[in-house]
């Protein structure tokens, strides 16, 4: 297992965010985390990269998260949240390979590793360009190469958190980025995702997570969550699911 949690759970000003949720994260699967706003979700990954510290136990690669050092767990452990400030005027190129400088590479390597991310997050023709001039799904996928490069030599140990990493993009963006997620997991990676498109959740994901008020509602393949009876629970909203007749996958209609 890359990740496990037992008992884990966070109280925020009184309210119960996220509720003695206990599960596993296996290596080599795209997870998915589904639920409506406000449901626990962002703060989930917030627990697991330790932003937060709440309540019960986080194993990564089987050690307690806390005999990582921060260092260590950053080798192998990559976030990218739901928006990351930054006003200097770095070129895009300066704030990938900021990913790197932990990296026991030389300068030439690093940007060698940078210019890879860059061209797999389709970012590489706007190296040169000042990084506050750019469009918010520029931008998001700029971080994206730049923790991708942070965690590039973690091999087969990477656990990659990705916080609405389709929010801000196009249509193709969305299905390069879910694809580029797909590709780390099935090279061995563990990579657990929160967006909101319930129909590219039910196209690429290897599992899902339906959270709801803090709670694990659903938990399997999308066929077992992607169903008319648990959106209409989860989201009180009637929806009818299909079947797609090419891939196969469930589609939400509603």
């Amino acid at each position: 297992m890359a990740v496990s949690v037992q008992g884990l759970s966070l109280t925020l000003g009184g309210n119960d965010i996220i509720s003695d949720i206990t599960t596993r994260f296996r290596k080599g699967e795209l997870t998915i985390i589904l639920g409506p706003n406000g449901t626990g979700k962002s703060s989930l990954l917030k627990l697991l990269s330790q932003e937060w510290k709440g309540n019960g136990s986080i194993c990564l690669h089987d050690k307690d998260i806390d005999e990582w050092t921060p260092q260590n767990r950053a080798s192998f452990l990559g976030v990218l949240p739901q928006s990351s400030d930054l006003s200097f005027a770095f070129n895009v190129r300066e704030v990938v390979e900021m990913g790197g400088l932990s990296l026991s590479v030389s300068q030439q390597a690093l940007a060698e590793i940078a210019d890879e991310y860059m061209e797999k997050t389709d970012v590489l023709h706007l190296a040169g360009r000042i990084y506050p001039t750019l469009s918010g799904g520029e931008k998001q996928r700029v971080h994206l190469a730049r923790v991708l490069t942070q965690i590039s030599q973690a091999k087969h140990d990477k656990i990659l958190l990705l916080d609405e990493p389709t929010s801000a993009l196009d249509l193709s963006h969305q299905h390069k980025t879910l694809r580029l997620a797909r590709e780390i997991a099935s090279s061995g990676g563990a990579v657990i995702a929160v967006i909101h498109d319930l129909n590219l959740a039910a196209q690429y994901a290897d599992r899902i997570i339906m959270l709801n008020g803090g709670f694990i509602i659903a938990d399997g393949d999308p066929d077992q969550v992607i169903t008319s009876d648990i959106i209409q629970r989860v989201y009180r909203w009637p929806v009818d699911v299909f079947r797609h007749p090419e891939r196969g996958h469930p589609v939400v209609m509603g």
